[in-house]
């Protein structure tokens, strides 16, 4: 996630500083950075001229403090309360208190994750949804505390990116979280069921309702793994039935069949993370 908004952000002009905790570590993101630049070079969708340009606008750094610099902060660390905590906190001491820092996540609490910190006003939540470089919406979420300064300052921001910005107000799974997990549980329910198989319910539903991915394989290209723990966090939070997690989701999970990036989950997938089980009606066509 942290790659596809330095990129996205890159590519509409504006300089990046990429900060992670090691050496080692910046040095494997900027690898990772340039391999999916040449995917992008390979499928036609960008040329060796602008992957120079993207990688020239992007800096990396071990130093939270050369932040400092930036008119935005966005965290893209996992979805674990306590990291994010520690990290806005680290954040909240070095940059100044008209900088607005954005926590990226689908679930969390944003008041909560700003309560007790000496510039509560200037943390907000935004959502991209995968893949970041290419769906044109973005949730901007105002906690309790936030300010109208900030919460502008992010919308701008979203727009410079050539995205929409979804205004929305704090709630369990904000939108699309909430909107997707009951129909990615139901469609897992209806396989676990014997009802069709995996590959039979996507095709039905990305030819019925003219769904660029179906449910499940938009799941297994997320991260079965990151949708359990949607699901558990939003069935903790609101108590409902239809955020219990299908069994289904959990056993693969525990199998390592974590979706694209792996090779397998619903479906499975070659190394360039292309399916390898479509039906015969669900082949890519040219238009």
């Amino acid at each position: 996630m942290g790659r596809s908004i330095a990129t996205r952000v890159s590519q509409a002009g504006l300089g990046v500083v990429v900060r992670d905790i090691t050496r080692e570590r910046t040095d494997q993101v900027k690898d990772l950075l340039a391999k999916d630049l040449d995917r992008e070079i390979d499928r036609w969708g960008l040329t060796q001229a602008e992957k120079k340009a993207i990688l020239a606008r992007i800096e990396f750094t071990v130093d939270l403090k050369e932040t400092g610099s930036c008119d935005l902060v966005i965290e893209t660390i996992h979805e674990d309360f306590a990291a994010k905590r520690a990290l806005i906190a680290e954040l909240d001491e070095v940059l100044k208190p008209e900088i607005p820092v954005i926590i990226n996540t689908s679930t969390l609490s944003i008041s909560e994750l700003a309560q007790g910190l000496r510039h509560p006003q200037r943390i907000l939540g935004m959502h991209f949804l995968y893949p970041v470089t290419t769906t044109r919406v973005v949730e901007v979420v105002k906690g309790q505390v936030t300010n109208d300064d900030a919460f502008e300052s992010a919308r701008r921001f979203v727009r410079i990116l050539g995205k929409v910005p979804i205004q929305e107000f704090e709630s369990p799974g904000f939108v699309t979280t909430r909107v997707v997990m009951p129909l990615i549980n139901e469609a897992a329910h209806v396989v676990m069921e014997g009802v069709a198989s995996a590959a039979e319910v996507d095709l039905a539903i990305k030819l019925g309702y003219e769904f660029r991915h179906g449910p499940l394989e938009w799941a297994d290209r997320v991260g079965l793994h990151r949708v359990l723990n949607w699901l558990e966090h939003l069935f903790h939070e609101t108590g409902e039935a239809k955020f219990r997690p299908c069994p289904l989701i959990r056993k693969l999970v525990r199998a390592g069949q974590t979706g694209a990036r792996v090779g397998k989950g619903f479906f499975s997938y070659d190394s360039e993370r292309s399916r390898l089980d479509r039906l015969p009606d669900d082949t890519p066509k040219l238009s």
